[in-house]
């Protein structure tokens, strides 16, 4: 017989507000996957692991604010859970960037299984600070992190993704100084958050979350999404990210936000749909331009005579810090 992996609970970055608790993850065994290997063999297997992974269905999750009394939550199918309620007072408990830490374990009771950290696991909600003046949303692919989502049958994403480790990856030029630019704002203490939203399953939070602050992009709340189930989708629904989008607009009413994308796939179109509906609450947006000539002749078609918000199509970050201090979003 071969011995059971141990198990894990990978909590999501997420986002909530003062009175209200919005926690993501999945428990699954630790496959230990190593972000630092070397060597395509090795980067393949973990690539595997990453993607054919044992969930732990059906478990109950204890959760933990503080010395509070505990709340519970319960794993589906495929290992995630969502914790999302209404618990006044959580405000008092996050620091001077609005970062919140609960600690989540499994019901042992339930389980004969090896668990790992001694069965405690950190998780952190973000409740935007008061000196807030924006909030930035931002995708992943080709926006910070070069995937070649435009490339010939996509081979650059596979290459990227697959054989190429996390330690390895490299930002866009730039990237790093203007995300912390923009989190910092005009006055250099603004704590502006910065949500990462993007298409990626939620299989590689942990490989973009190793690239985020490895790079030392400000920590934020990372947004990725579920594996869609076959025939499931109706033509008529609205992307996810765009979904996840208009909850961050919906969840804080009072803060404005700049977007920020690529033009190498339908960041423009989701854009220029939220900026039309919310005018008034979209800053900016940016779209760093891809080098693809057709995309790019698309994007600037969709957006000749659209003015209600400044949009910016970016060769460099250099351009969008420019762009950024002479709209007063940074010093």
């Amino acid at each position: 017989m071969f011995k059971k992996d141990p198990l894990q609970i990978i909590v999501f970055q997420t986002y909530g507000t003062s009175n209200h608790v919005y926690l993501r993850g999945r428990a699954i065994e630790d496959e230990n996957i190593n972000l630092e290997e070397k060597g395509a063999f090795k980067l393949l297997f973990n690539a595997w692991k990453r993607f054919e992974t044992d969930e732990i269905k059906n478990s109950k999750i204890r959760i933990r604010l503080g010395d509070n009394h505990p709340f519970y939550v319960k794993t589906d199918n495929d290992g995630y859970f969502l914790f999302d309620e209404t618990i006044e007072g959580i405000g008092n408990f996050a620091n001077s960037e609005g970062w919140v830490t609960f600690e989540l374990s499994y019901e042992e009771s339930q389980l004969k299984r090896d668990i790992q950290s001694k069965n405690c696991f950190p998780g952190e909600m973000l409740i935007p600070s008061q000196t807030a003046s924006f909030g930035v949303i931002s995708d992943i692919d080709d926006t910070i992190l070069h995937t070649g989502l435009v490339s010939v049958l996509k081979w650059r994403v596979v290459f990227n993704t697959l054989l190429t480790s996390a330690a390895k990856r490299l930002p866009l030029e730039g990237a790093p100084e203007f995300y912390n630019l923009l989190h910092q704002g005009k006055t250099g203490e603004e704590a502006n958050p910065i949500f990462y939203v993007s298409h990626s399953p939620w299989n590689l939070y942990r490989y973009l979350e190793y690239f985020l602050k490895k790079n030392h992009f400000p920590k934020g709340p990372i947004i990725l999404r579920n594996f869609p189930k076959p025939f499931s989708k109706k033509k008529t629904e609205k992307p996810q990210k765009q979904k996840e989008i208009l909850n961050l607009l919906k969840t804080y009413p009072k803060l404005n936000f700049i977007l920020m994308g690529d033009s190498g796939e339908y960041d423009p179109d989701i854009y220029l749909e939220i900026a039309r509906q919310y005018p008034n609450r979209i800053l900016a947006i940016y779209l760093r331009s891809v080098n693809h000539q057709k995309r790019t002749l698309r994007v600037s078609s969709l957006y000749e005579g659209f003015e209600s918000t400044p949009v910016l199509f970016m060769e460099s970050s250099e351009q969008a810090i420019i762009h950024a201090k002479k709209h007063g979003f940074i010093n």
